[in-house]
């Protein structure tokens, strides 16, 4: 028997549910043996359906157990500061979902207590771990569409989310919450920094959202350090499926990332052609997240540093705060306001 990693989820939502299934079913280095989360009914139900042997209600005990090597942390992006800080301080391997955290405060803390602890940070970008994404990173560190120029990127959900998380004080709002995707993918495949953003949105379709504070849409421009341009659109009323797009011209050619069929098929009647959508985001992004828990296990394993850093959340973290102030302020927010 190969040796596995003891590895805990502290928050049980639909993130903390996704890792544990991948953890405890289809990553063979791993082995769950600990899931925390706030509501008990939560947790003790994921453990039983996954035959993990230990779960609390409060995850200082999990981080208490000598069982634990490594946690995920999933709970709500409010609480990362406190959960990784004790999770450093506990000597565990971190992975943490983004965003890492709604300040630049509570980042530097959280990368402060990780540095002082000397674990491993890993945070969860999935999408480059996604086969497409993947192989566009390889065609433009080879020169096959020339210098970048532009990136544009679509991010579109298939609903309002509950008003409970929408609150920018639990999840950031849309702007931090679902953009902060694409501006790591526009840091990772234009292999530069961003640094100037303007953005405006507005609440379109979900009339609810103003209650809590949020919008349904924005758009956001963003200009490059070495000019290059960029345009991301994230949206919440996508009611035709899950729409995860992305392209990038260059000064030789172009590349588009992403698809809207769920499965190869065009289905042809007197009434038209129409064919499926991808419904959402494990459909779309199953293996990515697949990919990057088994990395991030191997990682710990290995003792190698992550892949995606600390310092790259907080980059991305930066673009999305400029992005909100930008928005709220009604002008161009340079990035050199937050350094």
């Amino acid at each position: 028997m190969k040796p596995r990693v003891p590895v805990g989820v502290i928050g049980l939502g639909r993130m903390g549910q996704i890792y544990s299934r991948h953890l405890a079913q289809t990553i063979a280095e791993a082995r769950l043996v600990f899931v925390s989360d706030v509501l008990e009914d939560r947790a003790r139900a994921l453990a039983s359906e996954l035959g993990v042997e230990s779960w609390s209600t409060d995850y200082r005990e999990l981080l208490a157990s000598p069982a634990v090597k490594a946690v995920f942390v999933t709970s709500p992006t409010s609480t990362h500061r406190e959960v990784v800080v004790a999770a450093a301080e506990a000597g565990k391997a971190i992975f943490c979902e983004k965003p890492i955290a709604l300040t630049l405060e509570d980042t530097d803390q959280m990368l402060a207590a990780v540095d002082k602890a000397g674990v491993i940070f890993q945070v969860g970008f999935m999408r480059r771990y996604d086969a497409g994404y993947q192989a566009a990173k390889r065609h433009i560190e080879a020169g096959t569409i020339g210098k970048p120029v532009t990136f544009k990127s679509v991010g579109r959900d298939p609903f309002c989310p509950d008003l409970n998380y929408a609150r920018p004080d639990v999840s950031g709002g849309l702007i931090l919450d679902m953009a902060i995707h694409d501006f790591d993918l526009a840091r990772w495949l234009m292999a530069d920094e961003v640094k100037r953003v303007y953005a405006e949105g507005g609440t379109l379709a979900f009339p609810q959202l103003n209650t809590v504070g949020d919008i349904d849409n924005a758009v956001i421009n963003l200009l490059f350090e070495r000019g290059a341009l960029g345009n991301v659109e994230v949206s919440r009323n996508a009611m035709y499926g899950y729409d995860i797009r992305t392209e990038i011209l260059g000064t030789e050619g172009g590349l588009n990332i992403g698809y809207y069929q769920q499965t190869p098929l065009l289905i042809l009647t007197r009434h038209g052609i129409c064919h499926d959508m991808v419904p959402y985001i494990i459909e779309r992004f199953g293996a990515a997240y697949q990919a990057q828990a088994k990395d991030f296990v191997e990682r710990v394993m290995r003792d190698q540093p992550p892949a995606v850093t600390g310092a790259d959340a907080r980059a991305a973290l930066v673009i999305g705060l400029a992005a909100t102030r930008s928005f709220k302020e009604a002008r161009p927010v340079d990035l050199a306001e937050y350094r």
